[in-house]
């Protein structure tokens, strides 16, 4: 059963940076960072299956960096270049079998973290 753990939200202004990370219990095929302001729907952001493919949504490519360190069994979101509007709850997510899904779309993953909170001031 997965299990995940994610930290290192915080405040910071628009042009800075933070890492947020996910501490996996569990072996996981997909994994990937989702966020979800107040009363928007949940988004998708970057995804990383466990061949190394990478996936983002268009509003942060260029700009957010996913990865995973295996031996550390933890999942990276490196944040620069922060816009007010990325402003949000940010939650990370994995799916422990393989199949054919839409990486950012939440219905593929079965393992949440419990969220942690960015706040970009302009």
């Amino acid at each position: 059963q997965l299990q995940l753990a994610d930290s290192g939200g915080g405040s910071v202004q628009a042009g800075g940076s933070l890492r947020l990370s996910c501490a996996v219990s569990g072996n996981a095929y997909l994994m990937g960072w989702f966020r979800q302001a107040p009363g928007q729907v949940r988004e998708g952001v970057a995804a990383i299956y466990n061949s190394g493919a990478t996936y983002y949504a268009d509003s942060v490519k260029g700009r957010f960096t996913i990865s995973q360190d295996n031996a550390k069994n933890t999942l990276y979101l490196q944040m620069n270049s922060l816009k007010p509007e990325d402003t949000a709850m940010y939650y990370c997510a994995a799916r422990g079998g393989y199949g054919s899904v839409n990486p950012l779309r939440a219905s593929a993953y079965d393992a949440w973290g419990q969220g942690t909170q960015v706040t970009v001031s302009s």
